[in-house]
């Protein structure tokens, strides 16, 4: 993949989690890059450096290195941009998941409020105003939108309306990002994305929960009617949006990555029990059998639709994972990778750690 970067060290926050693996995966595996990358993470329940442990097998010491560190901890953050001076910050670390967000609300603050400020702070105290081939890259979601009826789209111009602790807590990260672009001139750009699948997700989300709820012939919850929209966009390609944006796109903007592919949870859920039918040689009425609907959760938004068409346009963004496909690698890497799953849901992956990578 040709796309020619300036920036020679790239610090990621997140990068033990979900997209910030697959991103930086993405980074040596896809593009080819030659720089350092610095990924910094606290390993809370969903970081795991497993997600890495073959980049670190191969790059680490020379072009990849790990830095275990609470972004909420500015100390912390700081000395790591001492060491390392990073020309290019790709923000990925977040408390992410809705339901918890409305049971346990103060984390969702903290991270995704106080540690983007840290960041901000670190990055404005270290380029002191030499903001010439640097950025600081924000990711965001959908949900900083609100809800959507059954027709229409966000839009990068879509006034934020946002109805969950977490979504709230997202929405004051972005305001903050553009404060200190307007105010103090820090090069900033802000992707908002639809809901992420893949492989290294963390099972609590709606995706891998049903894959691996089939697998072990658990129930399948489905909130309220089952009728909420998303639309889906396959990990790899939310990882080629950043990548483009970061090295083309116009400094105080944001861009809105989107998967264009509307699925009712129903209808998703359906279609997964006849991919995982297929794989495991049950019959998908018997994976049908398994949903039960359950009580819808609080201020659960009804529908989520992106309009992208500013990142293709201007930077040439396509999707390049239908969703047949993408669902299929998803399916296919959960039911090959049991032993992850095994360590990742019982917490054994904090002693493999221990003993794989953090003693080295």
């Amino acid at each position: 993949m040709n796309i020619n970067s300036q920036y020679q060290c790239i610090l990621v926050t997140g990068g033990a989690g979900f997209i910030g693996s697959n991103f930086i995966r993405f980074l040596f595996e896809k593009v080819n890059y030659k720089g350092k990358v610095i990924n910094v993470d606290s390993l809370t329940y969903a970081g795991n450096l497993e997600n890495v442990a073959d980049i670190a097998d191969e790059y680490g010491g020379s072009q990849y290195f790990f830095e275990k560190v609470d972004i909420c901890n500015y100390q912390a953050v700081d000395a790591v941009f001492g060491n390392y001076r990073p020309d290019c910050v790709i923000h990925f670390a977040a408390e992410s998941h809705v339901d918890r967000s409305i049971h346990g609300p103060k984390d969702f603050i903290y991270t995704n409020i106080v540690g983007t400020f840290n960041l901000l702070e670190a990055s404005r105290r270290w380029w002191d105003g030499d903001y010439d081939a640097r950025r600081f890259h924000h990711i965001s979601t959908d949900e900083v939108y609100g809800s959507l009826g059954e027709t229409g789209y966000f839009y990068e111009t879509t006034p934020y309306d946002p109805r969950s602790p977490y979504s709230a807590s997202k929405a004051s990260s972005d305001h903050l990002v553009m404060a200190y672009y307007h105010t103090y001139g820090l090069p900033v750009t802000i992707s908002n994305c639809s809901n992420n699948y893949g492989p290294y997700q963390f099972p609590e989300k709606l995706i891998p929960l049903m894959i691996l709820n089939m697998v072990d012939e658990k129930p399948l919850p489905v909130y309220g009617d089952g009728k909420n929209i998303r639309d889906w966009l396959f990990v790899e390609d939310h990882c080629l949006g950043v990548w483009l944006v970061v090295n083309r796109g116009k400094v105080g903007q944001t861009y809105n990555i989107g998967g264009e592919n509307e699925w009712t949870n129903i209808d998703l859920v359906n279609r997964l029990c006849e991919i995982v039918a297929g794989k495991t040689g049950k019959s998908r009425d018997f994976y049908k059998k398994l949903i039960t609907f359950v009580k819808d959760r609080p201020g659960h938004d009804r529908r989520y639709a992106i309009n992208c068409d500013k990142i293709k346009k201007e930077l040439g963004f396509a999707q390049t994972v239908d969703f047949t496909q993408g669902l299929e690698k998803t399916v296919d890497w959960y039911l090959h990778n049991t032993e992850w799953v095994s360590r990742v849901k019982s917490g054994e992956y904090r002693k493999w750690i221990e003993t794989n990578y953090l003693q080295r």
